[in-house]
Formats: structure tokens, C-alpha cells, sequence
């Protein structure tokens, strides 16, 4: 999103945030949704190609948590900075709602 806007809506740089954070939250949705079809699936060959799968969004959920690490946007190991980052974006949407 361009940088008048970022401004415009009130969002700055939170943008990639919640961009980022859409993106970490589908891509758990689609490991789950992975791992549940693996046990339903009928056949060896689907099971293997379901793993395969499997492994690809375990792989893009790994590099978007590290990207947003890297960024400050999340904290899996810091629980006290974690709930900062969450009460800001929190407060961020409440704002935007007025």
C-alpha cells in the first residue's frame, strides 16, 4: 500500500503487519486442513501426495514466522512482548473503527 494511503487510513506502517499476519494465520489453517485430509485420505498414493503438500505449507508457515521475527511483528518466545505487539494492533483497530 502506498504511503499516502498508509496515512490516509491511520494504518502506517502496520500494513505488513496485518498483511503478514493474515498470511501466518492461513497458513496454520492450511496445515491443519493438511493433516486432518491425511487421515481421511483413501489412498497411499493421495496420503503421499497430501504429505507432500503438507510439507510445502509447513515450509511457507516457517518462512513467514521468520519474516516476521525478523521484523519485530511477532515474539513466539517473548510472551511479555508478544502481548505488547497484540495490544498495539488491538488499539490500532479500535481507532480506525471511530
Amino acid at each position: 500500500m502506498n504511503q499516502l494511503i498508509q496515512k490516509l487510513t491511520g494504518m502506517g506502517g502496520m500494513t505488513d503487519q496485518v498483511i503478514a499476519t493474515d498470511f501466518l494465520i492461513s497458513a496454520k489453517s492450511g496445515v491443519r486442513n493438511y493433516a486432518v485430509a491425511i487421515t481421511e485420505a483413501g489412498t497411499p498414493e493421495l496420503r503421499a501426495a497430501l504429505r507432500e503438500q503438507l510439507r510445502e505449507a509447513i515450509a511457507t508457515h516457517e518462512k513467514i514466522t521468520n519474516y516476521m521475527v525478523a521484523k519485530g511483528y511477532y515474539h513466539p518466545h517473548d510472551l511479555t512482548k508478544q502481548l505488547q505487539v497484540d495490544i498495539t494492533v488491538s488499539d490500532t483497530a479500535l481507532k480506525l473503527a471511530d
